[in-house]
């Protein structure tokens, strides 16, 4: 037996988490770079390490969670999340260091994967409302660690910021131990020999490669718009992070209204709206000069992008009800992938030819995933 209200509230403290989890190590870096002298090459190394460590959390989450259980896995995950915070915080060494960015990862990449799967599991005819809610969460700690910084930095150092921060994630732990959870969904056999099904699915291939441009236009606009702005338009940095925040609260709210106000209305029409919302959003970012207007088409794009994770994965949600873990794990890991290996590609772009570029890419990327949606919406029927 369980209780929705209490296995809810875990999901979302657990996906607040991994919005934390995600901006902490930039927000952090400045005071990491004074404290052990870091040069650029070290950083880097540290932003390479902690989506590794996602990747491998995305991937063992999803058989451990359906032949066991989620509550074992979720606890020891935020337990694990809060050993990074307070490694990450106050680690003598940057070889320590590097160990606790790993962990802190390796913790939000299992957290991540488990609380959507979860969401899903427990969500029997309103998965894309209650997975946009949850989506809702990580815009929150995304955006709320760098507030808390902002706001405390004058008075508290970052190590006790993130030190406090993270008994967040132990408390979240500790009562994932002490409420029920859904039993086991994989009572006989292993799922990793099940999982062999995912690879000769064409419709779940199709969704794990829409994610993964999803995946990665959020990446390289999360990543390069502030250097775009600042460079094309001259405008200054702190206004350019202004208009970054605004696209994740446009994303924000789309799904705050995806899960209440448009909680009816069907997958099919709130996924077409998005890409309509994303192609709009980047032709204006394309062919305008003004940051006014590149300010609204970030919003836009962000409203766009906020149905692409909810919808895609109440899709396989439904489609692998019996190892819905195993098959959210396949579709994380390649979306984390095109995250990491498009983001790349742009680094090497905008080095080459031109931070300009940019918008180019974002077109592409909307191009690429309006294809994909146009077959996958073809070969299923969105409830």
């Amino acid at each position: 037996m369980y209780n929705r209200r209490l296995i809810f509230f875990v999901t979302f403290t657990g996906m607040l988490l991994f919005g934390i989890t995600l901006i902490t190590l930039g927000s952090v870096l400045p005071g990491l770079k004074e404290k052990f002298k870091f040069d650029e090459l070290t950083s880097g190394t540290l932003f390479s390490i902690l989506p590794f460590g996602i990747l491998t959390g995305s991937l063992i989450f999803g058989p451990f969670c359906d032949k066991y259980g989620y509550k074992l896995l979720l606890a020891i995950a935020c337990i694990g999340m809060f050993a990074g915070f307070e490694g990450i915080a106050y680690a003598p060494s940057p070889f320590i260091l590097k160990i606790c960015v790993f962990l802190f990862g390796l913790a939000g990449g299992i957290i991540n994967g488990a609380t959507n799967a979860l969401v899903s599991d427990i969500s029997v005819n309103d998965k894309t409302a209650n997975l946009s809610l949850l989506g809702v969460f990580f815009a929150i700690g995304a955006l709320g660690m760098p507030f808390i910084l902002g706001i405390l930095k004058d008075y508290f150092s970052f190590e006790t910021i993130l030190a406090t921060v993270g008994f967040l994630a132990l408390l979240t732990g500790l009562f994932a131990i002490s409420i029920g959870f859904p039993p086991p969904k994989l009572k006989v056999g292993s799922p990793v020999h099940k999982s062999i099904t995912l690879f000769t699915d064409n419709v779940l291939i199709l969704i794990a490669f829409f994610l993964f441009f999803q995946s990665s236009l959020e990446a390289i606009i999360h990543n390069w718009i502030t250097i775009y702005l600042m460079t094309q338009l001259a405008v200054k940095e702190s206004n350019a992070l202004y208009a970054l925040s605004l696209n994740v609260v446009g994303m924000a709210v789309m799904r705050l209204l995806t899960g209440s106000v448009f909680r009816t209305v069907s997958s099919k029409k709130i996924l077409v709206a998005s890409l309509i919302m994303m192609l709009a959003g980047s032709l204006l970012l394309q062919f305008t000069g003004s940051f006014t207007v590149s300010v609204v088409a970030l919003i836009i794009l962000g409203a766009g992008m906020a149905g692409g994770f909810p919808i895609m994965l109440a899709f396989v949600g439904d489609r692998y009800k019996e190892i819905s873990g195993t098959a959210f794990s396949f579709v994380f890991v390649i979306a984390l992938i095109g995250n990491m290996m498009l983001n790349f590609v742009m680094g090497i772009v905008a080095n080459s030819y031109g931070i300009n570029y940019l918008t180019g890419m974002i077109i592409a990327e909307v191009v690429f995933m309006t294809l994909l949606c146009t077959v996958i919406l073809k070969k299923i029927k969105p409830q």
